[in-house]
């Protein structure tokens, strides 16, 4: 994990450490055991060994397939 962290450095992705926990920002480095990433508004440090996946950030207007918003009349 901390390899392929490393390889993102200045990305921007999405983090998951468990199902309440969800962290969306800039990978500005991994130091330790510990990543560093930044979001517009505060950084964030982020234990490696709980992250359970990490993802590139998605295009907020990316639609994808068998998921409908709305409401259903």
């Amino acid at each position: 994990m901390h390899e392929l962290l490393s390889k993102m450095i200045g990305r921007r992705v999405d983090v998951v450490c468990s199902a309440a926990v969800r962290l969306r920002g800039e990978v500005v480095k991994v130091e330790g055991n510990l990543l560093h990433i930044k979001d517009d508004e505060q950084a964030s440090y982020v234990a490696i060994d709980k992250i359970v996946v990490v993802w590139e950030e998605r295009d907020a207007n990316e639609h994808r397939a068998g998921f409908v918003s709305g409401v259903i009349k």
